[in-house]
């Protein structure tokens, strides 16, 4: 799908409408990128709550709400308009922190 709005926007093969994106849709790349390799992270909330778990894969519900799914010995479902920070504490990583 064209991005008519802006001539040098990139599209993204997987994402039909851009604006609909709970967080910048640039940000959003780094937290499919962590679930792709399934890196180690910590996340800061927020509300300055951290937590620490593996990086599973992402969920969009019905109501439109955008999830990340952590692993970290139970399956959590951290809402991403809720995350402040995503650090990545696995080695060799293509990035290690990203600020939302």
């Amino acid at each position: 799908m064209k991005n008519t709005n802006n001539s040098n926007a990139l599209t993204h093969p997987m994402k039909t409408d851009m604006s609909k994106c709970a967080i910048a849709c640039d940000l959003h790349d780094y937290i499919e990128i962590a679930c792709l390799y399934h890196y180690q992270v910590v996340l800061t909330l927020r509300d300055q709550q951290t937590i620490e778990g593996k990086a599973i894969d992402t969920l969009t519900s019905t109501e439109k709400r955008e999830y990340l799914i952590i692993d970290n010995g139970q399956k959590q479902q951290i809402e991403l308009n809720q995350l402040k920070k995503l650090q990545v504490l696995t080695p060799n990583a293509q990035f290690t922190e990203v600020i939302f």
